[in-house]
């Protein structure tokens, strides 16, 4: 007490002293008291003692009482910036001394002292934000919903929109850069310490400011919301009044990004778009300071995308090439402490003073230290704070669950791991959130993202107690199952039946449990220990999650990228339908091409293979067989074997290559997972393709060579007969002394073969009636369709079938009768159909009759299922038995007619008779050489070059350039149109619009197949026509094939004692897995050959090279590519057909060709949609074509017509029940469609004239777009970098 006594005596204070003391103490002296309060002169009334009849709540009252009277009475009142004073005058430093800091406070209080009434000063100061800002956002969302359109025409409605957004824009452009922002802007350029000290002050003023003004209207607004049913016009009155009364830096921020919106709308050299140029790059130092940037504005529940995505473009600037970013983000329900929670848990400085809560959604950037880069894999750790879902301000409003779906697919979408903070006190609540956050979940699990997700359970009392939480985290994933139906059936997704069925989610560790952050209530209330150190513990949980996280290292750029495409799909009613994103796209279409490459090697071996089985099978049963056991059928039974272990054995690399695929880090392969059943299902599907292809063209040659087996035996008795007359002539003629002068062997020789011809019994071989076999497969084919189809085919004769052109007519011909337009279009579609059915068939019957084999019933089976299968695939347009009929008699009576003069062709070519008269010749003049001992090498060789290897070569040269010209087409130069369908579709259309001619347009739209097949073999014509580019593939064939030739004589030369024929058929069997040598000729080589074995290889090998040289000059001179590329077993151009045309699917409404990958793929889809009229669509009553294009069609209130739906009106928003098969996502942005409304803007009366309707109504935004936008649009569809 003497020290304290001391030490108060010793002060000069002008403070009012209290003396509190307890009587009670031991320490406690009442003559020290009395003394000090004598040298104080203090009353009675300053002097509090506790007492023993007082207790201590009668004190603390006491005490406050005295305290209270104090603070009343008191004269002097002084501001805290005003103890600054008193601070110097005690020698204490002041902080705020400082120059940097005196300037910032300056220019924060210019900008503050103007502030009086709030709502007018950001009218005046901040027009660009106020309800012009929010009638933008409005008509940005109707753009994609257009729910107001009502019954006009969507596109004509879209481009008034486009109209009205314009208009706003040029009103923002007319407020001049208020005197406020000019300051704020000026004040924010100073240097990194000046706008550090600017925005704290800034924060101080408007925080003042906004707790003057903001508490009573929350107050009133408590009030009225106690009784919101009956107040409910109100409240949302007062929520506005709060609204407007609420001011942070946000809105300056959000001032300068309108500014910067409005501005660059204008063309690049306007002066006042130069001024405003640095803002963004202004907002990235912000946001590199650890400022808080305004994603979502939480006012116009809208994102200025442009602005936002310039700022984050400055960003990556600013921080490259360390622009790697890890995205967290926080979800739940208003007032629950998210913010509080990630300032605790990062150290940042969300806004939670002044009683404001979040609005819209917030993102800080935290760089992460060197050492601890390569823990996190990222340079910057990306935070984002949102608005509370169930916000009682947003329930008044009807589209409040919207709005919070909104947020919540936005947020966990750009997240890689998303925190839901749930407060334990409101389970109902907890039960709107878990739906919206599932909602999120599942979308996000439909586009490819797998965002982490952590649940926090906030003011759990004993936190300890993890074990007893165990039956209330069953009861939440109860709830999250539940959730997860429920959403699951409003988005059309039934098959998530769980949580985990959407994303990772492990009961033990997919929750964290933190107490309250006050010991009772705020603002008395002391800080709760336990809540720093339990968010401590779920930092360093979250840091591990951090490692795992699959999707980390993702750059600046692309969350960017993912921020527009998740935003502009969230502003459509249908998210998932309507999603698209470059990434996304970006990596599917990586994918395809690596599909794409692999589909082709496993294609391109297949196909070598095959050229080798065939060749085995044309060799069977002759001397070019290196061995040979069993018959042919037994051949056959081991070819179909070795072509499983083959197909087998490439369907396990491809399926193991699509597993590694997955497995790499790079190329955003986690965004494409759900793609990954629909391309093993597609590596299945090629397989059983290939090995249905491979197993009828094995059967189909071991039967043709059969029956040439048993030919070429005929014809060879018949060359041994002739050979040993000739022979027996040949001893004859030397026994006789006498010598004889040619014309008398010539005489001797003719009588010897007319009596060998005349006693030797040649058999024709059998003609066969070809029409009626046709007739009886084709019989059995439909056999099954019924009594009246089987009626009809007995009464027709199928000679007489296919002579007319093919045409469809509405009668009998569909299963279902349509009236009108409809009908009309039905039977334009099948007559298309029909047409490229049979063109298909003819170039089949065309490929066949080209060879010179007989005809084979394989022939007529492989076009029956070519029928069936273009049927199948058109099954849509509703055709009948009937024309199913109509369609196989024409395709088969004139095959059949083809194919029988095919087989007498045949028959007459392999006339036994006719096949030894074509070598008499040669018998002769082998006779007189042999007669007159002249050395027959040379000759000989030159006989089985030019017989036996020449056609054998050729034909080699032909069957190996098609997978070659292929490869070319798919590496060499302009490689990318062919790497996959997507940029397939890219460089056609971009042909198209550089050519800009009506007649292609309508050919590439309304006969698209035709036009395809076209298009790809005019490119590869183009491609060979030019330089010596053939004669390149020929020549290197020619190289290797002769090389083989070469190095199978040397080896026959090896063995020095076989006889000439021994010789002969030694190089053949070593030629026999490449070359197949025609039999007949080879037997007329070897009879009468009676040569020197030296030097008939020496000749041999001379002929090769004088074969080689001849073979060179006829391909180099041969400049007719078209005439090669018919003579090609496989052809180049079906290959790439094949490849390229995928399904054929065109889009029901516009006609957009789908080039979804892979070949089994689940849903149709198309990167760019048209205007419905150049699909023919017209409006009923008018007849004028439509100008609405799909992708916006599918996301509005309109219905639509069409055979499908037998002329009855059909919702567009549920077009997936009629066309379940079609995916139609919305256009990436409003001028995505650009290239087609240009296309229809200029061929307006073009297309009407061409379809018989009247010209559409071209909304006038589609005339001001010039081919410069349509070629961009095009580019920006395909995401062409």
């Amino acid at each position: 007490m003497d020290t304290k006594y001391k030490l108060l005596t010793s002060q000069h204070t002008k403070a009012e002293l209290f003396l509190v003391g307890n009587p009670l103490s031991k320490g406690f002296n009442m003559d020290t008291l009395k003394k000090t309060a004598a040298e104080f002169n203090l009353k009675k009334s300053n002097i509090i003692l506790k007492t023993k009849q007082m207790n201590d709540a009668d004190f603390v009252k006491n005490l406050r009482r005295a305290v209270g009277e104090v603070i009343k009475s008191s004269k002097v009142k002084m501001p805290l910036e005003q103890m600054a004073e008193v601070a110097h005058e005690l020698g204490i430093l002041v902080d705020e001394d400082c120059q940097e800091c005196q300037k910032a406070k300056q220019n924060a209080d210019a900008i503050t002292s103007q502030i009086h009434d709030t709502p007018k000063y950001k009218e005046r100061e901040l027009a660009l934000q106020g309800q012009i800002w929010k009638e933008l956002a409005c008509l940005e969302k109707e753009e994609c919903r257009l729910r107001k359109a009502g019954d006009q025409n969507i596109e004509i409605y879209k481009s008034e929109l486009l109209e009205k957004k314009t208009l706003l824009r040029e009103q923002q452009r007319r407020f001049d850069v208020s005197d406020a922002m000019t300051c704020f802007i000026n004040a924010i350029s100073t240097t990194r310490l000046e706008r550090s000290y600017f925005l704290k002050w800034m924060r101080i003023n408007l925080d003042n400011l906004c707790r003057k003004n903001l508490s009573g209207l929350r107050e009133l607004y408590k009030e009225k919301t106690q009784n919101s049913l009956e107040n409910k016009e109100e409240i949302a009155f007062i929520d506005r009044q709060i609204s407007n009364s609420s001011l942070g830096i946000e809105h300056f921020v959000r001032e300068m990004g309108q500014l910067y919106e409005s501005a660059v709308l204008l063309r690049e050299t306007e002066e006042s778009r130069k001024q405003l140029q640095h803002l963004p790059r202004l907002c990235a130092e912000l946001l590199l300071d650890g400022f808080p940037l305004e994603l979502v504005d939480g006012d116009a529940s809208n994102i200025p995308l442009k602005w936002v995505s310039d700022v984050l473009h400055e960003l990556n600037v600013l921080v490259l090439p360390k622009n790697k970013i890890l995205v967290i983000t926080v979800l739940g329900v208003q007032s629950t402490g998210k913010s509080t929670l990630l300032n605790t848990m990062f150290g940042v400085q969300f806004a939670v003073s002044s009683g404001r809560c979040t609005r819209g959604a917030f993102m800080l950037l935290i760089k992460v230290k060197q050492d601890f880069k390569k823990v996190l894999n990222c340079d910057f750790l990306l935070i984002i704070d949102t608005e509370g879902l169930k916000s009682p301000e947003l329930a008044q409003l009807d589209d409040s669950y919207e709005h919070d779906n909104e947020l919540a697919t936005l947020v966990v979408g750009l997240s890689d791991v998303t925190i839901i903070n749930i407060a334990m006190e409101n389970s109902t609540e907890m039960k709107d959130i878990l739906q919206i956050v599932v909602h999120a979940f599942l979308r996000m699990k439909e586009v490819g993202k797998k965002p982490k997700c952590q649940f926090i359970h906030q003011n759990v009392a004993d936190v300890s107690a993890h074990d007893k939480n165990m039956r209330d985290r069953k009861i939440l994933l109860e709830q999250l199952n539940e959730m997860t139906q429920a959403a699951a059936r409003m988005e059309n997704k039934e098959e998530n039946k769980s949580f985990t069925d959407v994303m990772e989610y492990n009961l033990e560790t997919g929750n964290w449990y933190i107490p309250g952050l006050w010991h009772g209530n705020p603002p008395m209330a002391p800080v709760n220990s336990g809540y720093s150190e339990s968010v401590y513990e779920l930092k360093k949980n979250m840091i591990e999650i951090f490692q795992k996280c699959e999707a980390s290292g993702n750059n600046i750029v692309e969350f960017q990228e993912w921020t527009k495409s998740l935003w502009s799909a969230v502003k459509y009613e249908n998210f998932i339908f309507s999603f698209r994103n470059s990434l996304v796209a970006d990596a599917y279409m990586k994918l395809c091409i690596e599909f794409n490459k692999w589909e082709w090697s496993f294609r391109k071996s297949m196909h070598t293979w095959m050229i080798n089985a065939e060749t085995k099978i044309y060799n069977f049963g002759t001397i070019a067989m290196k061995s040979q056991t069993g018959d042919m059928t037994d051949f056959l039974v081991l070819l179909k074997h070795d072509s499983s272990i083959e197909l087998v054995k490439w369907e396990k690399t491809l399926l193991d290559n699509l597993t590694k695929y997955y497995k790499h880090t790079e190329g955003h392969v986690y965004l494409v997972e759900r793609y990954r059943e629909d391309f093993a299902n597609s590596i299945r599907c090629i397989k059983r393709d290939i090995e249905n292809d491979v197993l009828s063209k094995l059967e189909a040659a071991v039967q043709i060579q059969q029956g040439m087996n048993q030919l070429d035996k005929i014809k060879k008795k018949h060359i041994d007969v002739m050979e040993k007359r000739v022979l027996k002539l040949l001893e004859d003629c030397r026994q006789n002394q006498s010598q004889r002068s040619g014309k008398e062997l010539d005489i001797e020789f003719e009588k010897v073969w007319k009596e060998t011809v005349h006693e030797l019994s040649f058999t024709e071989l059998k003609k066969q009636d070809i029409v009626s076999i046709v007739f009886k497969q084709l019989r059995s084919n439909m056999m099954q369709k019924g009594g009246s189809v089987n009626e009809k085919l007995s009464k027709v004769t199928l000679k007489d079938q296919g002579i007319k052109p093919f045409r469809v007519t509405p009668n009998g011909l569909f299963k279902k009768m349509i009236t009108g337009f409809y009908i009309d279009e039905q039977t334009r579609q099948t007559q298309i159909m029909a047409e490229n059915l049979i063109v298909k068939c003819n170039q089949f019957v065309n490929e066949k009759n080209k060879n010179k084999s007989d005809y084979h019933e394989t022939y007529i089976q492989e076009i029956l299922q070519i029928i069936d299968g273009h049927l199948n695939a058109n099954k849509h347009l509703g055709t009948s038995d009937t024309f199913e009929l109509s369609i196989k008699l024409h395709i088969c009576g004139k095959a059949s007619r083809a194919f029988q003069e095919m087989h007498e062709r045949f028959i007459q070519h392999n006339n036994p008779r006719m096949c030894l008269e074509q070598f008499k010749g040669k018998y002769l003049a082998d006779f007189k050489d042999l007669y007159c001992g002249q050395d027959q090498c040379q000759k000989k060789a030159a006989d089985f070059t030019n017989l036996c290897l020449r056609p054998a070569v050729k034909a080699y040269v032909a069957s190996s350039l098609g997978p070659e010209i292929v490869d070319e087409m798919l590496t060499g130069q302009n490689a990318f149109q062919f790497s996959s369908r997507a940029f397939f579709q890219y460089t056609i259309l971009k042909q198209l619009l550089s050519e800009f001619k009506f007649a292609n347009y309508v050919k590439y739209i309304s006969c698209y197949e035709v036009f395809v097949k076209n298009w790809i073999l005019g490119e590869i014509l183009k491609r060979f026509s030019e330089g010596n580019k053939m004669f390149q593939l020929e020549n290197c064939q020619l190289k290797e094939i002769i090389r083989l030739i070469t190095e199978a004589i040397a080896k026959a030369q090896t063995n020095e004692n076989v006889k000439i024929r021994e010789f002969i058929k030694n190089i053949c069997k070593e030629l026999g897995e490449k070359l197949v040598i025609p039999q007949a000729a080879l037997e007329a080589t070897m009879i009468l050959n009676h040569s020197n074995q030296k030097q008939f290889a020496h000749w041999l090998i001379k002929s090769v090279e004088e074969m080689e040289k001849s073979a060179r000059e006829e391909f180099q001179q041969a400049r007719d590519v078209a005439m090669k590329l018919e003579q090609m077993k496989i052809k180049p151009e079906n290959i790439l057909f094949t490849r390229l045309f995928g399904c054929g699917k065109q889009c029901p409404f516009c006609k957009a060709p789908c080039e979804a990958g892979g070949e089994a793929h689940t849903n149709h889809c198309a990167s760019v949609h048209r205007p419905q009229g150049l699909g023919r669509f017209r409006f009923v009553r008018s007849e004028k074509l439509v100008t609405d294009i799909c992708s916006s069609c599918v996301f509005s209130d309109i219905y639509f017509e069409c055979c499908e739906t037998n002329g009855k009106p059909h919702p567009y928003k549920k077009y997936r029940e009629i066309f379940p098969d079609w995916h139609i996502p919305a256009d990436a942005s409003i001028d995505a469609s650009d290239y087609w409304k240009y296309v229809m803007a200029k061929f307006t009366n073009d297309f009407a004239k061409e379809y018989n309707a009247e010209a559409a109504e071209i909304p006038f935004a589609w005339k001001q777009i010039t081919k410069k936008q349509a070629a961009k649009s095009l580019k920006e569809s395909f995401s062409i970098k």
